[in-house]
């Protein structure tokens, strides 16, 4: 039985406010800082596993307690000395040990030190091997996966490290006081958060809680559904969804419900190493007890881990996700892909589109680019794919500067569809002239007017609905006099390539003739040939999806010439004055 003294004893200081424990995370990346971890890219997935080890130590040992209970054994997933409260606690064994061990015993423990055999021994070599002892449960396997990427001990110093370690042990459920609502799993979306910022080139893998939130909450997910994320980054999608299903059912939630979503519900994918292990965390500590993640890249197929991917569905039920912005894949990434293109989101938006249940539902970020450019065949035909296949019925228009502070500033929209239904009509809401800053963020409030109208897709100055079937239909009526046409230059050009035929069969040759019959057939199929790619533009122009708000009101100055010349000169004569008595004084 594990000694209630190691792991669950109470420091004496308690954090009842958000302040205090913002304040218990600051003071510990300040040690990180001044200890070779300067960057939010090198003290995040530092302090990643650190909190994931003390606080997995901490749930297992209310396991036990929970299991001893009621009369049943119970296997923690790390043996001793290896748990935090062995090495890490000031309570534990081992740590009393290599306190009081030479110089360097804790970085030798920790880091990994050869035995008289020559095989590896220490906490890290023990971690990363749980994934392949016989029988491995998946959280051993979680385990490994998070500490996959960890090489050695990032912080410079024995000391800074201790400090650290003593600090994280402060961080538990114990020590968070219950009355907070400020949960572990919001401190670590706010290293996250610090790691997303401008300038720590992290910001491709953090979407904005916000938006995250609106995504979800339009989707609206249930207890028996599937959710997947192709590119989960941090895993924010995932998390965010899981604590929407569970606040929803609340109290009503049933063992087997709960047992579900915990292990069954969740399914990502991420390319990045130093990421992957992040997202496992972050799962794991927002409650998910397997967080269901393959490590690989999507678009091609290549696998650096899929044990945690076992039994995935074929399909999934519910799909939310940011798929890169502005990516260039190469051929590789291009081969399973019915469009060919270079383009990242639009190959990610075909694999949604193969992805995706019927009777599914989809939220993707996009940027505006997709949307609207129609100079090219697979955005065009995805376009085309995704309207014919699904129903597209909302597309919200988001201000500039939304993931700017991720280093991002292209403009991007949020799409949503759901599987199986042909687009009749898309209802857009534009929130393009709100003003986002760093210290105006896009917050929830910001949407409540689209959540309000968004039942019945009503317009009104921000929205309006555009009705795709007439537009495909307006298109093809204005092409088909181009086609017409085309088809008539087709024919003409066809006949002088008969007739081209004949004069080379004449002998002596009519050079002359030859000449004017080659002449004609060219400029004939080259003019069928522009009028079909015109027709084609305007068919193509359907597939233009970007919002442009018909209600928007057009601000303009009224005032006439006389009255702008009155107020400069009004102005100028003020100016004089001011100047005069700075003169005097």
């Amino acid at each position: 039985m594990i000694s209630k003294k190691n792991g669950n004893k109470k420091n004496g200081k308690k954090l009842a406010t958000q302040q205090s424990v913002d304040q218990v995370i600051k003071s510990i990346c300040d040690i990180m800082r001044r200890g070779n971890c300067a960057g939010a890219l090198q003290y995040v997935p530092e302090l990643t596993w650190i909190l994931f080890l003390r606080i997995l130590d901490e749930r297992e040992q209310k396991e036990q307690e929970e299991y001893e209970a009621v009369g049943m054994s119970f296997t923690p997933s790390i043996e001793p000395p290896y748990r935090w409260q062995d090495w890490a606690s000031p309570e534990g064994e081992k740590y009393k040990e290599l306190k009081e061990g030479a110089s360097g015993a804790f970085f030798n423990f920790v880091n990994g030190y050869a035995d008289a055999k020559g095989n590896m021994s220490g906490l890290l070599p023990y971690l990363k091997n749980l994934r392949n002892l016989p029988n491995a449960t998946p959280r051993q396997k979680v385990i490994s996966e998070i500490m996959t990427s960890v090489e050695r001990i990032r912080i410079d110093t024995e000391r800074n490290f201790l400090d650290v370690a003593d600090k994280v042990h402060e961080i538990t459920a114990d020590s968070v006081a219950d009355t907070h609502v400020f949960t572990l799993s919001q401190v670590y979306e706010g290293l996250l958060l610090k790691m997303g910022e401008k300038g720590n080139d992290g910001g491709q893998f953090f979407t904005p809680r916000e938006i995250i939130r609106v995504m979800v909450q339009v989707i609206a997910p249930n207890i028996d559904e599937s959710v997947y994320d192709p590119g989960c980054g941090t895993g924010g999608f995932l998390a965010q969804t899981f604590e929407y299903i569970r606040n929803r059912l609340g109290e009503n939630m049933t063992p087997g419900q709960i047992d579900t979503l915990k292990n069954q519900t969740f399914w990502g994918r991420e390319k990045e190493n130093l990421i992957y292990p992040i997202a496992l965390a972050n799962l794991i500590l927002h409650g998910l007890d397997k967080p269901n993640l393959w490590h690989g890249n999507t678009l091609t197929g290549d696998e650096t881990y899929g044990g945690l991917f076992e039994g995935s569905p074929h399909q999934f039920d519910v799909i939310l996700t940011n798929p890169p912005f502005g990516g260039k894949e190469g051929k590789d990434a291009q081969t399973d892909f019915d469009y060919k293109t270079g383009s990242t989101q639009v190959l990610f938006l075909q694999h949604v589109l193969k992805s995706l249940k019927d009777g599914g539902r989809c939220g993707i970020v996009v940027d505006e680019g997709l949307l609207f450019r129609t100079n090219e065949d697979a955005f065009v035909k995805t376009k085309r794919k995704l309207l014919n296949e699904c129903d597209v019925f909302c597309i919200v228009s988001l201000p500039g500067g939304v993931f700017t502070a991720a280093g991002a500033g292209v403009k991007t929209n949020l799409v949503f569809f759901k599987k199986g239904e042909q687009t009749k009509k898309i209802w857009y809401y534009d929130l393009s002239d709100i003003k986002v800053g760093k210290k105006t963020p896009l917050t929830l409030k910001h949407f409540e007017d689209f959540f309000a109208l968004l039942p019945k897709r009503s317009d009104s100055d921000h929205s309006w609905t555009v009705n795709m079937k007439q537009r495909q239909r307006n298109a093809l009526n204005e092409s088909r006099p181009f086609k017409d046409k085309a088809n008539h230059k087709q024919q003409e050009a066809n006949q002088w390539k008969d007739r081209l035929g004949e004069l080379k069969k004449i002998k002596p040759s009519d050079e002359e003739a030859i000449a004017e019959a080659e002449t004609l057939f060219k400029e004939l199929t080259k003019e069928a040939k522009e009028l079909l790619n015109k027709a084609k533009e305007i068919e193509d122009a359907v597939y233009d999806l970007k919002a442009v708000n018909p209600n928007k009101k057009s601000v303009t100055d009224t005032r006439t010439p006389e009255q702008l010349l009155d107020l400069v000169h009004e102005k100028g004569r003020a100016i004089s004055e001011a100047l005069a008595m700075l003169r005097v004084g």
